[in-house]
């Protein structure tokens, strides 16, 4: 199955979640702003919370490579709100790419808050995540 990891992050704690999903896969996490160079049966996709949304860069990410994603399973990081799955569900939606129920979430340092974070524990979930997500996709597909 034909996998991609991107991400975009502002603070570097994406990031650090996005790498431990490629290791994991032993893949190469890249920015958002690498575009995809073929079709993908699925793309990990992270981002956080900027202005109450997921920034601009995602959406734009999803719906200019919307022919190459075959579906996006979601992570990310915050330090007050949840998931952005919920925010690009309507992108997904208009660009016609399928979005995983299944996600990765957590805690992200900013300013005193989550110090830290993501931390050791938060990396290893992410790394199971990634792992599950495949495992329960390639069952799917057979």
């Amino acid at each position: 199955m034909k996998t991609a990891v991107r991400y975009y992050t502002r603070s570097g704690n994406t990031r650090k979640v996005a790498h431990a999903i490629g290791n994991a896969l032993s893949l190469t996490a890249e920015d958002v702003s690498t575009a995809l160079d073929t079709k993908y049966d699925v793309v990990f996709l992270g981002s956080s919370y900027y202005g109450f949304d997921a920034d601009s860069h995602v959406k734009d990410f999803i719906t200019k490579n919307r022919d190459k994603i075959g579906c996006i399973a979601v992570f990310g990081t915050s330090a007050l709100l949840g998931s952005t799955r919920g925010r690009l569900k309507k992108t997904c939606s208009e660009a016609g790419v399928k979005l995983l129920d299944t996600e990765f979430h957590c805690a992200g340092s900013f300013g005193p808050m989550h110090k830290g974070r993501p931390d050791e524990n938060d990396l290893k979930n992410a790394a199971e995540f990634a792992v599950q997500t495949m495992k329960y996709l390639g069952k799917k597909a057979n």
